[in-house]
């Protein structure tokens, strides 16, 4: 019998760090899903060259935001690879708005991108790693889920959330062989479609102590290791990579 290759899906990895998680698991031999919700051409080319690195790569575009589509996502992953066995929850959106200007909807919209999409992904991949008694999650806090900023609140709210949803499977899920963990990212360069935000990372290169900003290969370095077995004494913890920016 055919060993089975063991599958990552990757939310918002059509560019950057995303894009990087991918191609870094699929060096590393894993099958990977590609997901993003709008740029197809950009989750084509990143499936392109995981295929080039020997891996099955299936691309599902998704908003991660909207329950729906977010539950046949898993739906769809799980039953293409035989379950999910690597679950890096990275899509996510960063606007600003005062704290009184901030509707309910977009409240939620945050929430459900940033937060609630770990939770329903994560629910939707865990029995099966239960079943095989190995499984790895990575979630993405940013500098948010440590320090407040002005203007994002509701950012800083849902990064906080992922923090204690990654605390709390850490301990529940640690005894059954399953690992979660959260990034906390700084300034990282890479292909931003916001010019606001390409603009703000930019702008705090000359605050980063080693001089200049992160690569997105960097983090998918650090998640390579976090999701390979001897990563597995890592967990329920929050890693921050911000080149000094905050310590």
């Amino acid at each position: 019998m055919t060993e089975r290759k063991r599958a990552a899906l990757v939310t918002g990895s059509g560019k950057n760090i995303g894009r990087a998680c991918v191609l870094a698991l699929a060096k590393d031999g894993f099958n990977v899903v590609i997901n993003g919700s709008s740029d197809r051409a950009s989750c084509d080319a990143t499936a392109d060259a995981a295929r080039a690195l020997g891996a099955d790569a299936l691309v599902i575009m998704a908003d991660v935001g909207d329950k729906t589509a977010c539950d046949a996502m898993a739906a769809e992953a799980i039953g293409h690879f035989g379950g999910i066995d690597v679950l890096i929850n990275n899509a996510a959106i960063r606007p600003s708005h005062s704290f009184l200007d901030i509707t309910d909807e977009t409240w939620e919209r945050v929430l459900d991108v940033n937060m609630n999409a770990a939770f329903r992904l994560a629910r939707a991949c865990l029995p099966g790693m239960v079943d095989r008694g190995w499984g790895r999650i990575v979630n993405f806090a940013g500098m948010n889920a440590i320090h407040g900023y002005n203007g994002r609140a509701h950012v800083s709210v849902s990064k906080h959330g992922s923090w204690g949803l990654t605390k709390a499977l850490g301990k529940e899920f640690g005894p059954k062989g399953i690992t979660t963990n959260i990034i906390s990212s700084g300034p990282i360069a890479g292909d931003h479609s916001d010019p606001a935000m390409a603009e703000h990372i930019a702008s705090m290169k000359a605050r980063v102590p080693v001089g200049r900003l992160g690569t997105p290969e960097e983090i998918a370095g650090m998640i390579a290791y976090l999701v390979s077995d001897q990563g597995g004494f890592m967990n329920g913890q929050l890693i921050q990579i911000n080149g000094g920016t905050k310590t």
